[in-house]
């Protein structure tokens, strides 16, 4: 297939000396700073990763086949991105270079294995297994957001609930025993005083002022290196998430490494994406391990083994890896581990949805049943009163 954007001979041949652990800086170099926030949807990329792997593959020039999907485009950010894409390669430019411009599009996955696939001469199959992978992460990130649903909309409820009957039913009681000179209860009293607070306007801006000071300081901290530790750990080690989180991480690590090993790019070079793609402090900690320990002569499943962060892995997992270093086909072997833990990381969404529901219920329960009998005990005196 004669492709436009094929690197120099030399590329090649650094990416033929390099093997499934070396490293080209030819054919490698490091992304260059960005020069554009844009965003996409993520469906609106699969199909233009989809469009542009069948178009190469029918022996479409790459510029051309790129123009001709953003004329096909609905006018906006994503259009024109296509349409500067185009015209930058045309004018000479690699089309990994082109993508490097936008990386809030086209991660540093995506450009690492465009540009693998410009040195190896695959890059119809390579956006074809690119397209595979950005559909199977857009299906992880709708079961985890429908997972969140329910307990999102039992919230709600909860707070409408629980708003309702503090502000509009409460006040009637109050009324009625301060006309007869008569004492709440104490936990009538309580929530009175809740309400009263509430509808404070100082007490309101305060609140807010501590709110949106916190939440600043909060997202200052959690950007440090301390931060983003306890953060990490606690998504690790909190009960029905730490599952899901775990198997999340993996199950995209693993996509990642099959598919970048299957089509060319170096173990290293797989690795550096892993490591990027990884938004946990821990998982980030095993693959810089494992990178390290590669470079002074371990095995992939030896290197994981020998970080402290080796528990994060299932050792049934390692030994497959092992399995699949041993038969020279650890690609094949890590694209079924990711289909397993995919298979794994539905299974836990599922249980995590099914304990949260209770949970939600429970919690909801307390507290309407709270109000509800705070409002109970002027009704079982309210006759008193009244012939006072």
């Amino acid at each position: 297939m004669a492709l436009q954007t094929l690197e120099k001979p030399v590329a090649d041949r650094s990416m033929q000396k390099g093997g499934l652990y070396g490293r080209s800086a030819d054919a490698f170099p490091d992304l260059q700073p960005a020069t554009s926030t844009a965003r996409v949807k993520q469906a609106e990329l699969v199909l233009f990763t989809t469009q542009l792997s069948v178009m190469l593959d029918s022996g479409v020039v790459l510029s051309d086949a790129i123009e001709a999907i953003g004329q096909q485009m609905r006018p906006g950010t994503f259009q024109d991105v296509i349409d500067d894409v185009a015209g930058r390669i045309r004018n000479g430019d690699n089309f990994s270079s082109t993508l490097m411009a936008y990386p809030k599009i086209f991660n540093t996955m995506f450009v690492s294995m465009v540009r693998a696939s410009e040195a190896s001469g695959r890059m119809s199959e390579m956006l074809d297994v690119l397209s595979g992978y950005l559909n199977a992460e857009a299906e992880t990130r709708k079961q985890v957001k429908s997972a969140m649903i329910y307990p999102f909309v039992m919230l709600l409820m909860a707070v409408a609930a629980t708003g309702s009957l503090m502000f509009f039913v409460l006040p009637r009681f109050t009324n009625i025993y301060q006309s007869r000179g008569a004492a709440l209860p104490k936990l009538t009293q309580l929530l009175v005083s809740c309400s009263s607070l509430l509808a404070n306007p100082l007490f309101l801006a305060f609140a807010v002022t501590v709110c949106f000071a916190g939440i600043w300081a909060f997202s200052i901290w959690k950007k440090t290196d301390n931060g983003r530790k306890v953060i990490d750990w606690i998504k690790l080690n909190t009960p029905i998430f730490s599952t899901m989180i775990i198997d999340a991480v993996m199950t995209r690590s693993m996509r990642i490494l099959s598919s970048m090993v299957n089509t060319g790019v170096p173990l290293l070079e797989a690795l550096d994406v892993m490591k990027s793609s990884s938004d946990n402090y821990f998982f980030q900690r095993l693959w810089m391990h494992t990178d390290a320990k590669i470079r002074d002569g371990y095995q992939f499943s030896d290197a994981v083994m020998t970080s402290n962060d080796s528990t994060l892995i299932d050792p049934g997992i390692l030994q497959m890896i092992r399995a699949g270093e041993k038969s020279g086909q650890i690609g094949q072997v890590c694209d079924k581990i990711s289909i397993f833990l995919g298979k794994k990381l539905q299974n836990s969404i599922r249980v995590a949805t099914s304990l949260i529901e209770p949970l939600m219920i429970t919690l909801m329960g307390l507290i309407i049943g709270t109000i509800a009998i705070a409002l109970l005990l002027p009704v079982f005196k309210v006759s008193s009163v009244m012939s006072q």
